[in-house]
């Protein structure tokens, strides 16, 4: 057999089902409400235990170790299946045949060790060189790789990987596989939390802290990035991207996800995957090789951005989280009830059984906010924590940083691109299905991306957006008429379906249809 070659099966699962699973599992009914550090404490004992289960010995109705499973307890079972599924897919294939596991929404080291030990629960484990395979110190085979999407987990993602490469059951664990580790970071939910410029300014910072950590504790790091297409969920140019990560970052090692229209977009003719590898390559190896010589201005800009950070990420929480009506506008002059009842995508709409805009996924509010022509995730705020940097330390200042600044340059040049194709007069129209009570909404989005836009255009020192770029410009110019009309009638589909209570199935047909016209045109929707 030549083996499982063409690629890896990456499993991703959140950490609260974990934790979930494993609370009911060791009889542990307030497992949850435990710190994460009791949690931790626990997970060593039972990794250290003698109990020990190998993949043959398991089955979807028995217990894995001596806590039982209830035979109804249809969540842990699933889970414990995919970790021997994995074991089975090693089996048949080879040791290639399985990647990463990445725990979305990781918060603390018992998050990691929650996936050693459900993987030893379900069989998935090898012997070590100096162990047999019912040893408890025998290997789980798996790269665990934590996430951190929030802008509050990002900030604190160094010191949590900190403690977890300083734990000994997971550096013996890290030993087996060869002292590497991946941490993936993520774009979208820490947008949707924060707003854009709080979520790229966290995502610098995590990562820089990422790399001193890992320095320390002589482990090689591998930042995967959880990038979408759309700028709100991370997109834009690859090559941009790697030149203005922080020093040591990318190191000759860049693992990144490409996800719904970018991979037929960049991909999808030979000639254009070629350039597009070949770029993400040259780009790696200049910031490998070459990083930009230490700027004493940089201390300096750290502060400037984190008043821009601040600032920003204030003015959006204030309109999404905290306006009482904001929820309600968003259900109204964005067709989300039509995307919720597509199927398009590889998830549900939202992580959990909520309404709100906390359990929302990122890729349906993004794609939401496009349909709509208000893009509000890829710019809302940023223009408040200019107008403020501005403020207090002087235009030339900033407009210096701009130009100096590989990181802010890059942000503002995505930013550029997010204004382009937004379009107020067409919001207005979407704004018009909220009623009166959307209409103060809908005045304080006008403002701020007036702001905002001003301000990229004095920065930048450019008249017209995009002036930088002139064929993105001419292409979103000649798409737009073309978009402009389905988007209006996109409108007047919405209000006449939702006067039918939302029953009218040819209707929703012709709204699916415009969904998809206006994603094509638009490009970078989700």
């Amino acid at each position: 057999s030549l083996g499982f070659l063409l690629a890896s099966l990456v499993v991703r699962q959140d950490a609260e089902v974990h934790r979930g699973v494993i609370g009911r599992v060791l009889g542990e009914d307030n497992w949850s409400s435990w710190s994460a550090a009791e949690r931790a404490t626990r997970l060593r004992h039972e990794l250290t235990s003698s109990r020990e289960w190998s993949a043959t010995e398991s089955s979807a109705n028995e217990s894995l170790s001596l806590p039982e499973i209830a035979a109804d307890d249809a969540e842990a079972i699933a889970v414990l299946d995919v970790f021997r599924a994995l074991a089975d897919a090693r089996q048949r294939y080879g040791r290639r045949a399985t990647g990463l596991y990445i725990i979305s929404m990781a918060r603390a080291v018992d998050d990691v060790l929650s996936v050693l030990l459900l993987a030893r629960w379900a069989g998935l484990v090898e012997a070590a060189a100096d162990t047999e395979v019912s040893d408890p110190r025998s290997i789980v085979p798996l790269d665990v790789a934590p996430l951190f999407e929030t802008v509050e987990d990002l900030e604190s993602a160094s010191d949590t990987m900190d403690s977890l490469l300083a734990d000994e059951t997971y550096r013996r664990h890290l030993a087996a596989r060869g002292e590497r580790q991946v941490v993936m970071v993520g774009y979208s939910d820490s947008n949707k939390d924060g707003g854009l410029a709080a979520s790229r300014w966290a995502l610098n910072k995590g990562q820089a802290a990422l790399v001193a950590t890992h320095q320390k504790h002589r482990v090689k790091l591998t930042i995967f990035h959880g990038r979408g297409g759309s700028i709100s969920r991370g997109g834009g140019k690859t090559r941009r991207a790697v030149l203005a990560a922080p020093r040591g970052s990318v190191a000759g090692r860049l693992r990144l996800t490409e996800q719904g229209e970018v991979i037929n977009a960049k991909y999808g003719v030979r000639a254009i995957a070629l350039h597009t590898l070949e770029q993400a390559t040259g780009a790696v190896a200049v910031a490998t090789a070459a990083p930009p010589p230490v700027d004493k201005r940089e201390a300096e800009w750290a502060t400037l951005m984190e008043l821009i950070a601040h600032h920003s990420r204030e003015t959006y929480r204030a309109l999404v989280y905290e306006d009482p009506g904001f929820i309600n506008y968003f259900r109204q002059a964005t067709p989300i009830d039509v995307i919720e009842r597509m199927l398009i995508g590889s998830r549900p709409s939202s992580r959990r059984a909520r309404v709100g805009i906390e359990s929302l996924r990122a890729i349906p509010w993004v794609f939401a906010w496009t349909q709509s022509r208000h893009i509000l995730p890829g710019w809302y705020g940023l223009g408040s924590g200019l107008e403020r940097a501005v403020a207090d330390h002087g235009r030339d200042q900033v407009a210096e940083m701009v130009r100096d600044w590989s990181f802010l340059r890059a942000l503002l040049s995505d930013v550029e691109m997010v204004l382009s194709k937004t379009d107020m007069p067409i919001a207005a129209r979407y704004a018009e299905l909220a009623g009166a009570p959307g209409a103060e909404i809908f005045a304080r989005i006008q403002t701020e991306f007036e702001r905002t836009a001003n301000l990229v255009r004095d920065l930048a020192g450019i008249e017209t957006l995009l002036d930088g770029d002139p064929n993105l410009q001419r292409s979103i110019l000649l798409r737009n008429p073309y978009v402009d009309p389905m988007s209006l009638l996109q409108v007047d589909l919405l209000r006449r379906w939702r006067a039918s209570e939302r029953s009218d199935d040819s209707l929703l047909r012709a709204l699916i249809s415009t969904v998809h016209g206006i994603s094509q045109g638009l490009q970078n929707t989700g």
